[in-house]
């Protein structure tokens, strides 16, 4: 029986929803692969706020986290996985360091996860796969200038949303140092 790691970086970290029967233990914490996570997803289901992604072009290398899948078997995991995200299995990134399984949008992030891995316990991984797509929705190029804007532009649930999720989301990015210090942003309810 495999022991398959199941990587987070962002509201998986607080929210399993589908996915808690299919855990043992808890996270441990900034104790997953490095990769390069920004804010780059303008997620549906969060209602337009931005989301933490893996995204090599503007990403910065976080730290992610990592809990243990319940499952013995690589395909039951990503199954699981892709139903909390609400997603097609293709969205999910699956690696086993043994059989030589590999499935990410990116060959870079197998890179770091297989790197990564290899330092572990654990037989395989699974993560969330999705891609950015801010420049698709937004039609500009994401800087942190455009991602302010498009904040500002949101309606206030959605506003209200974007910022509990960049709060919780336990990664510093350039987005979220950016916010840090901006009054608009700090007085915001969530």
């Amino acid at each position: 029986m495999d022991r398959i790691a199941i990587i987070g970086w962002g509201s998986l970290l607080w929210d399993l929803d589908d996915l808690e029967p299919h855990v043992t233990g808890d996270w441990y914490m900034a104790q997953g692969p490095t990769l390069p996570i920004e804010f780059t997803l303008v997620s549906r289901k969060r209602n337009r706020a931005l989301a933490a992604v893996i995204d090599h072009t503007v990403g910065e290398h976080c730290t992610a986290s990592v809990i243990q899948s319940s499952k013995g078997n690589l395909p039951a995991a990503v199954s699981d996985l892709a139903q909390r995200e609400r997603c097609d299995q293709r969205h999910i990134g699956a690696l086993h360091r043994s059989n030589g399984f590999a499935r990410a949008k990116q060959s870079r992030t197998t890179m770091l996860v297989r790197e990564w891995l290899h330092t572990t316990h654990y037989h395989a991984a699974v993560w969330t796969d999705t891609e950015s797509n801010f420049e698709a929705t937004t039609g500009e190029a994401f800087s942190l200038t455009t991602a302010v804007e498009y904040l500002k532009s949101l309606p206030e649930d959605s506003l209200r949303e974007a910022k509990r999720y960049i709060e919780n989301a336990p990664v510093s990015t350039p987005l979220r140092r950016e916010l840090q210090d901006k009054t608009w942003w700090m007085t915001l309810d969530y």
